[in-house]
């Protein structure tokens, strides 16, 4: 029987990968991919998930979209970090992960074939636990997306989606949270529909 992976409250971190605002008008659903990552920015601070963001090449691509503001996450927010690298498995980052204890990656962004896909190789090679935000990611082209998706599951990657990612680190109804999660998931609703229709029912399979 295959191991079960799941996510592990007080020991997961959200990953933001590369969400730019030089990529805006060129990523599939890219207002999709800012949308979940909003929400889950507004779930990170009731459920203290940390959050880590990375940029590739700033200089060139901008800096991550203004609509993901970190300044409300307090401690949180482990730090934004410039690369070259494709991955976000870089040095400092490896080292926060390190340094907190950290074991499950949460990811999401941009695009899903490069920055998303090696990422995740990475960290599964290094012995991470990965859990792919199936309603957080997309690529210029919407059909890079699927077979990407299908390496990372091939690879050991979990593919989910924000809402049950949320839901699993959450675990109980009876924590005294849980008026705030749920009223999140609330309001948050008609974006994770729109988010979901327009990201993963954009293509076939996952």
């Amino acid at each position: 029987m295959a191991a079960v992976t799941r996510l592990i409250p007080g020991r997961s971190v959200l990953f933001v990968c590369d969400v730019q605002t030089r990529f805006r008008t060129f990523v599939h659903g890219f207002d999709h991919v800012v949308a979940t990552g909003t929400k889950m920015f507004k779930l990170a601070k009731v459920l203290d998930l940390p959050v880590i963001v990375t940029e590739q090449n700033p200089r060139a691509l901008g800096s991550t979209v203004p609509e993901l503001d970190t300044s409300p996450l307090g401690s949180l927010f482990l730090g934004a970090y410039e690369k070259t690298a494709f991955s976000m498995a870089i040095p400092p980052v490896m080292e926060l992960l390190q340094k907190h204890d950290l074991k499950s990656v949460i990811l999401f962004g941009i695009e899903s074939h490069v920055c998303v896909l090696q990422s995740a190789l990475d960290l599964l090679e290094r012995g991470y636990d990965v859990h792919v935000l199936a309603d957080g990611i997309s690529s210029t082209r919407k059909e890079e997306v699927p077979i990407a998706v299908e390496r990372m599951r091939r690879a050991g990657a979990q593919i989910t989606t924000s809402e049950s990612a949320a839901f699993e680190l959450q675990a109980d109804a009876n924590k005294p949270n849980f008026k705030f999660f749920s009223r999140i998931i609330k309001e948050e609703g008609e974006s994770t529909t729109k988010a979901l229709g327009g990201l993963v029912t954009s293509y076939s399979k996952l």
